[in-house]
């Protein structure tokens, strides 16, 4: 009786093993590294000249060498300055509060600092954010029109162009005289502290803030 049991004709089963040539069969390779997409290409349909290119050097992210936009600087500058206003004309505030109230009680005391903090605080926030706005648009336009291309020597021209521009336009309803020494005062405290930053050896605009 044959061994074979199952198999039908007595040959050799499926599940007989001893053939062991089969199991040490390599996979095949899959590796694409060597195919070309220009050959390829073609049987697909779709033209060699609308594949990419590729390129020896490599390929980098935009950046944008100005540094931020005109939009978001003024933001910055505007919030920044608005905190700072708030925070100098609330301490200002809570000193005059506590000098000038009418009386020695507790609730008193409160209602006078807390209404001396809020004027002070409220129009000193909006004075110098409303100056940070201006500063910022009219350092924007120096630099959407390139000024520096035109002053020579006087480098960087667009901060001081700002601050001559924001001192003349704050107080433009007073006059145009107090508008000249407006713009003449914010000019000088740009030059004034770019003088001071030279001396000190600090880069000028370091702090990312107006022209600090």
């Amino acid at each position: 009786m044959s061994n074979n049991l199952g198999t039908g004709s007595g040959g050799a089963s499926p599940y007989d093993d001893s053939d062991s040539s089969t199991s040490n069969t390599p996979l095949p390779d899959f590796n694409a590294s060597n195919i070309q997409l220009s050959t390829v290409a073609p049987a697909f349909g779709i033209p060699a000249s609308q594949l990419p290119t590729t390129k020896s050097t490599p390929d980098y992210l935009d950046y944008d060498q100005k540094g931020r936009g005109t939009m978001q600087t003024t933001f910055t500058n505007a919030g920044i300055s608005y905190l700072l206003g708030v925070t100098l004309g609330g301490l200002y505030g809570l000193r005059e509060g506590l000098a000038k109230t009418p009386s020695s009680r507790w609730k008193v005391k409160l209602n006078s600092v807390l209404n001396h903090c809020g004027r002070h605080g409220s129009g000193a926030g909006n004075m110098l954010g409303a100056t940070a706005v201006l500063y910022s648009l009219y350092e924007g336009i120096a630099d959407s029109y390139e000024l520096d291309r035109y002053t020579g020597p006087i480098q960087p021209p667009a901060p001081l162009f700002a601050g001559a521009m924001t001192g003349a336009t704050y107080y433009m309803r007073a006059g145009p005289r107090v508008a000249a020494l407006a713009g003449a005062i914010g000019m000088g405290a740009v030059g004034g502290t770019f003088a001071v930053y030279s001396l000190l050896g600090v880069p000028y605009g370091s702090r990312g803030w107006l022209f600090f």
